[in-house]
């Protein structure tokens, strides 16, 4: 496994490939949740044994969280960012350790949600929380569709002018209230 701390309480990483990599997470960094962004097809293409990896975590009461995005597709992340966000945000807010997210390699769409909780949650501007993460571990998530799902997240009005028709640089930062309504909409979407 390849990771990298993001905050005390944050680590983004590549998955885990045997049970032995959670005993590490747990013993080592004080993991207490996984959120896993891959799909099926991904944990295949690798051989990896899911199950044994999901038993060792129930075995070391490690919560194992699952937020399927398809690799390499923008679209696949804007939509699920949200759900993926709002597990984040509810495992951290356990206050029980350090949450491991991972996609496959933690190049894309892991530090793509760490950078959107750090984004909505902890009122940092999207290019703040992208080049704090991008320094630390070197990625290349996908910005557009953070911002993407910041636009969905914060529309409130059905006239609201088309994400696509925005400069480059809408939703690099928020007002207040954009954030409140972002909070709340995430957190609406922890039980889905």
């Amino acid at each position: 496994m390849n990771y990298t701390l993001i905050t005390d309480y944050l680590i983004v990483g590549s998955q885990p490939q045997k049970p032995e990599d959670i005993d590490h997470l747990k013993k080592e960094e004080g993991v207490t949740y996984i959120l896993n962004l891959q799909q099926d097809k991904d944990v295949d293409y690798w051989g990896i044994d899911l199950q044994s990896i999901i038993r060792r975590c129930h075995e070391l009461e490690i919560g194992h969280i699952r937020r399927p995005a398809k690799d390499f597709d923008p679209g696949s992340l804007r939509s699920e960012l949200p759900k993926a966000v709002a597990s984040l945000e509810w495992a951290i807010s356990q206050g029980k350790g350090r949450v491991y997210v991972h996609c496959t390699a933690g190049l894309g769409r892991a530090p793509a949600v760490a950078i959107a909780y750090l984004f909505w949650f902890c009122r940092m501007k999207l290019n703040e929380a992208y080049d704090m993460l991008t320094s630390k571990r070197p990625c290349g998530p996908n910005k557009t569709a953070i911002r993407g799902a910041t636009y969905d997240l914060s529309k409130n009005d059905p006239f609201k002018e088309p994400f696509e028709n925005l400069p480059e640089y809408a939703f690099e930062d928020i007002a207040d209230w954009e954030r409140n309504l972002i909070q709340n909409r995430v957190r609406s979407l922890r039980d889905t």
